[in-house]
């Protein structure tokens, strides 16, 4: 076997690649090692299935599953198979990717279609031992008919089970249900459903508060899952979706009361590995992300003290990524890569050692602006030590018993995190998105601290309250505050307590221990601890009715640490294949990485000329997600200076997520946008020439209109005089409402409010979603005519709306999108394009209708006072209007019909469903 071969089947494929192209410019630089082409065609065949299997209690149901074979085209023999399930709401397409690296490594991988997504059939059941796992079983059957697998006995395939969050609780499910599965390497997924959805962080015996944010994520999710051409449920429930009736019930229930009912409860549980850890014999490696607030280190860490209790292998890894961080640093994709083909080469294969069972994790290490994301440091220890660390840190706190209001119905709420996102953003920007509200939080913190602390597991605190009625909610933060003052709420994380029984004095209240989530972290010599205690959360359910709680925090945070020995980038792994290679090819290496880091910086902090003149330029965008879920597939388009470009598409067609991305609040998975020729990156100089009203207007409650418009403009650092603030209030036409606070605003007021504050500082490009959402009907003309009036003088508009009437009237130009892509874009009138019908203004409607009936048009229906709506069905409008004139009807005016909607419609269908924003 050649050398680069033995490469091929030592490294991830991301890896070889890098190896493989990094050699090929060695042998240019140092002239020492030669090194095979990389084949012309891949090393696996794949092949789609429709595979039915029995499903159901008692397997009494079928189901057709949408499922997609891989097979490595070397086989020399059987070869041992792999489950590979995908995350919630996406499909076998969704994990191509990995199935083509295992494929070529190897393996048989089975890809499929979860029943109730895509084009396959059945409901949505939650993982459920009746039904998902059961249709799991029949694939294993399936599998073991197949000639090209590899059988540990008759109808006993060798087979491993690979997914992540939905697809990982899949995998644990179905080992505890099905003893033939030889591996299980599942990542970012839940141990109980009952406590990811009602969290409860503190040692009471009260239930959990329900966490609304993910609940109502997932349930809209699954709800419009359907593919164009995917099979309708018979008599679907529209409140329902593709859901099972047992789970919209117990969705419903809990979202209309946060509480969970027995019924609720049942559905819950039984969709939990935590029922199953027992009975689990497969060697399993637990891969859970630490930027996860849906599925935080605590449930992986209850899957392998269950899994390990007894005796099964049990491994456990963290990185910094999950359903808030995605796919995390590209490190730590190599990483866990790495460890995961190690674990099935080993357990199905047999080929290595035993893999240890140390514990692997990482931690943020900076921003790179090369490599446009952030970079990790990777430790490990000889044992997984859970959640509380292997040492702890006792930080003291100071601050007084605090009274903290509970605002009616939880609004305005505070916001740790954005579903999918904001703790993404929380550490590209240093905690950007979190904010506690005035009077609804209370504070208690520490000196600097003298030295550096690592954080590696849950910090614990001592928490009192009292309540007016005998009951709180609160959400207990730690923030890592710099010299600065700046403060970070580690990957937007925070502890849900929902205490009963409470006292209505603080003096006699009795302490409780509140566990905050795990995370990795250092807090820096200098540092602040700060740890907050509010009533609301956005992403959580609160009580309706206002109260008055008093908190009070215990004088001492706990925080686990644990020293752990640096582990090489598995992207190095190349050179212990390598041995003893020269050091000269490591220093030609060296010599051309310096090479290419400096055309990085180059390349980003270059202007492309071509584009310099152009206020947007979009080229292939595209933004999946962790779970497999693509909200934008590829779009493409320009903004030039002088129009009003309208972005265009049904609801979860992609527009909000393509605005997201444009103002850096996610970054994209591929593609990029340019304003003025400059790449758009989180926090990049360039957005100050850019003004945004994106996923709705923000204001600080007790300030005023004009208040918060110049608290804002200072938060820019420019000059006053710079922000032109007579033109934002003359077009936000609040008049003396503008002194006012905004908590007294209507919706249509704080909408105008926050388009004023886009425009601040007249930008030259200005990205609005729905714009004209709450305004009355003369708000929307006048909102017409600003848009139109500012993309004069050089300057541009894009504007995401709904109302297609008013984009035909505002906007010169439009981008229609459908299911993540671009279907239409150009000047509005070539979209709406000829028309079959017209409007024809006549001085005598009766003989008009007559006349046009006569020439055989098909048909003519009055338009108010004057107007006839005329289906000339092949007539020419020449024609039509000489026969009107020869019979003595005055014509005073001939438009075509058609409208924008008639020309949407047509484009993306009157029931098209998008990919889903997020």
């Amino acid at each position: 076997m050649s050398l680069s071969s033995r490469l091929r089947r030592a490294l991830p494929r991301p890896t070889r690649r890098r190896v493989v192209s990094g050699s090929v410019v060695l042998v240019l630089v140092a002239g020492l090692v030669g090194w095979a082409v990389w084949p012309d065609r891949p090393g696996w065949t794949s092949a789609d299935e429709r595979i039915t299997v029995k499903t159901g209690p008692a397997g009494a149901e079928s189901v057709d599953l949408d499922a997609r074979l891989y097979l490595p085209r070397d086989r020399g023999g059987k070869v041992p198979a792999v489950l590979l399930a995908h995350g919630f709401g996406g499909t076998k397409e969704s994990v191509s990717d990995n199935a083509e690296e295992l494929a070529d490594r190897g393996y048989a991988v089975l890809t499929w279609t979860a029943q109730g997504f895509g084009r396959s059939g059945g409901q949505i059941h939650l993982d459920s031992p009746d039904y998902e796992v059961r249709d799991a079983q029949g694939l294993l059957d399936w599998l073991a008919a197949r000639p090209e697998i590899q059988l540990d006995a008759a109808g006993d395939p060798r087979v491993g089970v690979v997914g992540g969050s939905y697809g990982g609780a899949l995998a644990l499910l179905l080992a505890g249900q099905d003893a033939r599965v030889d591996a299980i390497v599942p990542s970012i997924t839940w141990n109980d459903l009952t406590n990811v959805f009602l969290q409860q962080s503190a040692d009471t015996s009260a239930t959990g508060v329900f966490k609304k944010g993910w609940a109502g994520l997932y349930f809209g999710n699954g709800a419009a899952s359907l593919l164009p051409d995917a099979p309708e449920p018979a008599d679907s429930d529209p409140a329902c979706g593709r859901f099972a009736a047992d789970v919209c019930a117990a969705y419903l229930q809990l979202a209309t009361s946060g509480t969970a009912d027995a019924k609720t409860l049942e559905v819950l549980r039984k969709s939990s590995p935590a029922t199953v850890l027992d009975q689990i014999k497969a060697p399993t490696l637990l891969i859970q992300g630490a930027v996860d607030t849906l599925f935080p280190l605590s449930e992986g860490d209850a899957n392998a003290k269950g899994i390990a209790a007894t005796g099964t292998p049990v491994k456990v890894a963290w990185f910094t990524g999950g359903h808030d961080g995605g796919a995390g640093p590209q490190t730590d994709q190599d990483r866990v890569k790495y460890l995961t083909v190690q674990w099935l080469d080993h357990y199905l294969k047999g080929e290595g050692g035993t893999p240890s069972d140390d514990f692997t994790y990482s931690r943020v290490a900076g921003f790179s602006a090369l490599d446009r994301g952030l970079v990790t440091n990777g430790y490990s220890t000889e044992e997984y030590p859970g959640l509380g660390g292997t040492g702890s840190t006792q930080v003291s706190l100071s601050g007084p018993a605090q009274p903290v209001a509970n605002p009616p119905n939880g609004n305005p709420a505070a916001l740790s995190s954005l579903p999918g996102a904001g703790s993404r953003l929380s550490e590209l920007l240093g905690g950007g998105v979190a904010a506690d509200i005035p009077g609804q939080h209370a504070t208690f913190e520490s000196t600097p601290v003298a030295g550096a602390i690592d954080v590696a597991g849950a910090p614990t605190v001592r928490l009192r309250a009292a309540s007016p009625t005998g009951e709180a909610t609160l959400f207990v933060k730690l923030y890592d505050v710099d010299e600065a003052g700046a403060e970070t709420l580690s990957a937007g994380l925070i502890a849900p307590v929902r205490l009963t029984g409470l006292p209505t004095s603080i003096e006699q209240a009795q302490p409780v221990t509140v566990t905050l989530p795990a995370i990795v972290r250092r807090i820096d010599t200098g540092h602040t601890v700060r740890v907050v205690v509010a009533t609301s959360d956005q992403a959580f359910l609160t009580p309706a009715k206002p109260a008055v709680y008093t908190v009070q925090v215990e004088s001492a945070i706990t925080l686990p640490t644990v020293v752990g020995t640096p582990i090489a980038n598995p992207q190095t792994v190349w050179r212990w294949v390598l041995g003893g290679l020269l050091l000269v090819i490591a220093l030609g290496l060296a010599v051309v990485l310096l090479v290419r880091r400096r055309l990085r910086r180059r390349r980003h902090d270059e202007t492309i000329e071509e584009y310099a003149e152009t206020p947007l330029v979009v080229r292939g965008l595209r933004k999946a997600y962790a779970d497999g879920f693509v909200a934008v597939e590829e779009i493409s388009f320009a903004v030039q200076r002088g129009q009003v470009v309208g972005l265009l598409g049904p609801n979860g067609a992609g527009k909000t997520t393509t605005l997201r991305v444009l103002m850096g609040l996610t970054m994209p998975t591929a593609g990029d946008a340019l304003v003025f020729g400059h790449r758009l990156m989180p926090g990049a100089p360039i957005l100050s020439r850019v003004g945004a009203l994106v996923e709705g207007p923000g204001f600080l409650p007790h300030l005023s209109g004009l208040e918060n418009l110049k608290a804002y403009w200072r938060a820019t650092g420019r000059p006053a005089a710079d922000a032109h603030f007579d033109e934002a209030l003359e077009i936000a036409g609040l008049g003396d409402s503008v002194h006012r606070k905004t908590r007294k605003y209507s919706h249509g007021m704080r909408q105008r409010l926050a388009i004023a504050q886009a425009m601040l500082g007249l930008p030259e490009l200005l990205v609005l979603d729905e714009p004209t959402d709450g305004l009355d009907p003369p708000q929307i003309a006048e909102m017409r005519r600003v848009l139109k009036r500012y993309a004069t003088d050089g300057r541009a508009v894009l504007v995401s709306s709904h109302l297609l009437a008013e984009v035909e009237q505002t906007c010169t130009h439009a981008v229609v999108v459908n299911k993540g892509r671009i279907v239409a874009s150009g000047p509005v009138e070539d979209i709406v394009g000829e028309s079959p019908s017209v409007q024809i203004e006549v001085s005598d409607v009766p003989a008009a209708s007559l006349i046009l009936e006569e020439l055989g048009v098909r048909s003519v229906t009055p338009d108010g006072v004057s107007g006839l709506i005329v289906d000339m069905n092949g007539t020419s409008r020449s024609e039509a209007v000489a026969s009107l004139v020869r019979a003595g009807v005055d014509v005073d005016r001939v438009v075509p019909r058609r409208r924008l909607e008639d020309a949407f419609l047509a484009l993306v269908g009157d029931n098209s469903r998008g990919s889903g924003d997020r």
